[in-house]
């Protein structure tokens, strides 16, 4: 493929990227596609909270250990992947109506502790920088390039720990992240502040009523099923080309129904760079039209980190 190479050391692609992308689909089945609508959303929406429903009353329920973490890794790695909601909801792409998508990206950001705010610009400038090294805001911290690093990026500890220092900054009114516009920052300081505010008063009610409901249906599982949701996300791009084109930049995993049904169709993960206004609901038919286009594909999670593995030493 013809790349030229930026002064940054990265690429971008002979012609605009966007305009190969929209190519290769109709104005009008592109602008059937676009269409939003609340139905598909709230069924996802249902089906979601119905798998958390059922395996938090295992939680509670157990009374052998084995069953109770069998059931809090299920339980555990639903509750994460309300992250994958949050995203969609940041794209105003979940439901049709736009009120729906901000009050359900601000409860799920609190429950995966992702400021919905602060992320919608950070996952924007992702889009409009994507493998962009010197731009792209996932860059900002290295993708793990040997056994030792990625094992531990894979416990999830370097981002509750990253995690905490960007929402600590924030809600101390710092925010240097050149993405987040200065007329922003006030309503961003408020609304890391307002994160810290009800986690302080979820732990205080929990102390005073001596319960652990909070740390059983919370805490522990955020634990337990960060570290899918690492390995999921390490996926979206690892060791995929630093280029601008978004159908070279994303790997697309043809991942099973339950991964498509808890991630909201975000393996897809080509097709929702190429066409971010598109709903998670017809993301697969995007693909199907695409696909002798994408440059970077996987038949299942394990291949995809095998890819990433053995582009280490590339």
């Amino acid at each position: 493929m013809n790349h030229k190479v930026k002064s940054n050391g990265t690429a971008e692609p002979a012609r605009p990227a966007v305009e190969r992308a929209l190519g290769l689909i109709s104005a009008d089945r592109l602008a059937a596609l676009r269409q939003r609508r609340d139905g598909p959303g709230l069924v996802r929406l249902a089906g979601h909270l119905g798998v958390l429903a059922a395996a938090g009353a295992v939680v509670l329920a157990a009374s052998h250990w084995t069953l109770w973490l069998a059931a809090s890794l299920v339980y555990g790695t639903a509750l994460v992947f309300l992250f994958t909601l949050e995203h969609e909801t940041v794209h105003h792409s979940a439901f049709a109506s736009d009120w729906v998508n901000r009050l359900a990206a601000s409860l799920t950001g609190i429950v995966v502790v992702v400021p919905a705010r602060w992320f919608r610009y950070f996952h924007f400038a992702h889009h409009r920088h994507t493998q962009d090294a010197a731009r792209d805001p996932e860059l900002a911290t290295p993708k793990p390039a040997g056994w030792l690093a990625y094992l531990v990026y894979l416990t999830a500890l370097p981002y509750w720990a990253a995690t905490a220092r960007t929402i600590a900054t924030m809600a101390a009114g710092k925010i240097d992240a050149d993405y987040v516009p200065p007329a922003r920052r006030a309503v961003i300081v408020r609304e890391a502040r307002l994160h810290i505010g009800i986690y302080l008063a979820v732990a205080a009610i929990s102390l005073a009523a001596g319960s652990l409901v909070a740390v059983k249906l919370w805490l522990v599982p955020l634990l337990l099923g960060q570290p899918v949701l690492r390995a999921y996300l390490l996926a979206e791009h690892g060791a995929c080309p630093l280029v601008a084109d978004m159908l070279d930049n994303s790997r697309t995993t043809f991942a099973g129904r339950a991964v498509n049904f808890i991630a909201w169709n975000m393996p897809h993960h080509t097709a929702h760079h190429a066409f971010p206004t598109v709903p998670f609901h017809r993301l697969p038919e995007v693909t199907a039209l695409i696909r002798s286009r994408i440059a970077v594909t996987a038949h299942s999670y394990p291949q995809a980190h095998r890819q990433i593995r053995a582009g280490w030493g590339a």
